[in-house]
């Protein structure tokens, strides 16, 4: 797993980014945390700086909304999702399961930890 941080440096509403195998984006939307690509599937936009609206992310570059939990997106101008990857909260820390070589986890998953 890769350490993320303290849910308390992720605020609702709020994402990072953190390098794996690609770079990935993690959201606080409304306490549960969601992970997917960062790059949108239309063009090459940093999801995690997009806008986040509940369990969904539209892309800063050309208004493609992506689906959280499942990476689809909504409508165009995307047509291919993003994956989606497993999320841990253990002991008050948020984790990404390596996504290396993994298959997409659907939907993003959060499990309370500790003091969370």
């Amino acid at each position: 797993m890769i350490s993320v941080g303290a849910v308390s440096d992720i605020p609702v509403g709020e994402a990072v980014r953190v390098q794996a195998d690609v770079m990935v984006a993690v959201f606080n939307a409304d306490g549960v945390f969601y992970a997917i690509d960062d790059t949108c599937t239309h063009q090459d936009a940093s999801l995690s700086d997009g806008w986040l609206e509940g369990c969904a992310v539209e892309c800063p570059l050309h208004a493609a909304c992506f689906d959280l939990r499942t990476g689809r997106p909504s409508g165009p101008p995307a047509r291919r999702p993003v994956r989606t990857h497993q999320v841990s909260v253990i002991d008050g820390q948020v984790y990404l399961h390596d996504p290396a070589g993994a298959e997409p986890v659907a939907p993003g998953m959060a499990v309370a930890g500790e003091g969370w």
